[in-house]
């Protein structure tokens, strides 16, 4: 079922992103207290986080792309990546074709800590799912197919 936002549709459509907007804001609220004390023991940002996450499902990205995917100026990007290379979770290497390209890659050590924070969030997720009702299960799951089917997750 397509949902619009005109008409009765656009009442369900409304009621169903009401929602996912309060499921969204409640578990991004659990989940960032949790990841908060753990990247805090590892002397690491929320924007440092997020950085290493998009490293983790790549081979490499470069300062540009880096501060594309962060929404900054390439010299914010530099000041991020600084940081955690020097906490040992990321490394800079030479393109193979330009050593003046700097390619910037996730390290076992901050591999490790995107696996250990994403079992944390799906362990918070697993018990907020497993309180919900079967229309609100629905919705989600709705939600995330129409999310993947537009590329947006």
């Amino acid at each position: 079922m397509k949902h619009t936002l005109s008409g009765a549709g656009g009442t369900v459509a409304k009621a169903d992103a009401d929602r996912l907007a309060d499921f969204v804001l409640f578990t991004q609220r659990s989940c960032i207290l949790n990841l908060s004390g753990e990247l805090n023991k590892g002397n690491v940002s929320f924007s440092q986080f997020f950085l290493l996450t998009y490293l983790s499902s790549e081979e490499y990205l470069t300062m540009s792309d880096i501060a594309k995917k962060m929404g900054h100026s390439t010299a914010a990007a530099t000041g991020l990546v600084d940081r955690l290379e020097k906490l040992g979770y990321v490394e800079r290497v030479n393109a193979a074709e330009d050593r003046r390209k700097i390619m910037v890659r996730i390290t076992t050590k901050g591999v490790e800590l995107v696996s250990r924070m994403r079992k944390e969030i799906a362990t918070d997720l697993a018990g907020i799912l497993a309180g919900m009702d079967e229309e609100e299960a629905e919705t989600v799951e709705h939600t995330n197919r129409a999310l993947r089917n537009r590329s947006l997750v």
